[in-house]
């Protein structure tokens, strides 16, 4: 398979409102696009990205009216976003602080300054400092000042109680790569890499056979999307998953990427995405998020979908 790093991520909110508020203003995100989940029409699937909404920065919601998750394993358990230097931390930890977002102190993990917090539903996530590795799109409207904006993506954290099978899958299946192993306490965590490497392409593996299989909720993950660059490397990848006789969703229009989904084995929803065509297909790249964006199948329902939806 050739994947190419984290495309986006997709996590679950109870209060759709209060998220968009906290994305866009706290966290300084943009919203990209205000969707609605195709398989669930009364659920808003939000997007929120860097200024032009490049894959691999997608950090994106559905809004179910659910309880609190239930940490435990077979979960996707921390969600990292880069940002640029230690300064760029130190600004942020200072914003939590007078802002009451819980946060930790900025520490160095697996070789890399990182910052942990959560945000008010309790999704767990840390800011990384990624060293100005690649490209940046910082977008001109954000509170946040565009050096101290959050840059993309990754690294993804997974818990499984047992390293073998989901191992064999990602490097078998996947075609990841074995990297190193760091500890998180006394939890072993194995770095697995796609493409060229670096935070915006690793999966981080927890071992953790001690923890209850999580239970799904608000402030919990759905599941990760993997990068792949167009419709020949996604039929490939469609091709090797036929090949293990692996049970998969099948090939998925989505209108803005192409998506496969499957399981690893310990249950984990896993999702393939194509680098295009992008957001910008149905809305200008400066009006992007300002309306309710549906794909064609759904604009009949524009009306009927509207009314069911709460105003952000």
């Amino acid at each position: 398979m050739k994947l190419t790093g984290i495309h986006h991520l997709t996590a679950v909110t109870a209060d759709a409102p209060r998220n968009h508020a906290f994305y866009t203003q706290a966290l300084g995100m943009r919203l990209v696009k205000k969707t609605v989940n195709q398989d669930d029409v009364s659920a808003y699937h939000l997007f929120y990205a860097d200024g032009l909404a490049s894959p691999g920065t997608d950090l994106t919601f559905f809004d179910w009216p659910v309880g609190r998750e239930r940490r435990g394993t077979h979960s996707i358990s921390q969600t990292a976003l880069r940002v640029n230097g230690e300064k760029a931390l130190q600004w942020w930890k200072e914003r939590f602080d007078a802002s009451d977002i819980t946060s930790q102190n900025i520490v160095e993990r697996d070789g890399r300054l990182t910052l942990d917090f959560e945000d008010f539903e309790g999704q767990r996530f840390s800011l990384v400092d990624d060293g100005g590795q690649g490209e940046a799109h910082p977008w001109d409207r954000s509170p946040v000042p565009a050096e101290h904006q959050i840059r993309g993506l990754g690294p993804i954290r997974i818990s499984v109680p047992k390293l073998e099978r989901t191992a064999r899958v990602l490097t078998e299946a996947m075609d990841m790569r074995a990297a190193r192993e760091y500890r998180v306490g006394d939890t072993p965590v194995h770095v697995f890499e796609m493409g060229e490497g670096g935070p915006a392409a690793e999966l981080h593996v927890a071992v953790e056979p001690g923890l209850s299989p999580a239970a799904p909720g608000a402030g919990g993950v759905h599941h990760v999307a993997f990068r792949t660059p167009n419709e020949q490397t996604y039929q490939e990848c469609w091709e090797r998953l036929q090949s293990l006789r692996a049970p998969s969703s099948g090939p998925v229009d989505r209108y803005y990427f192409q998506s496969l989904y499957f399981r690893e084995p310990g249950g984990i929803l896993f999702e393939i995405a194509t680098d295009g065509p992008g957001f910008a297909t149905d809305e200008p790249m400066d009006k992007l998020g300002e309306r309710l964006a549906l794909p064609p199948f759904l604009e009949p329902r524009r009306a009927e979908i509207e009314a069911g939806l709460k105003p952000l």
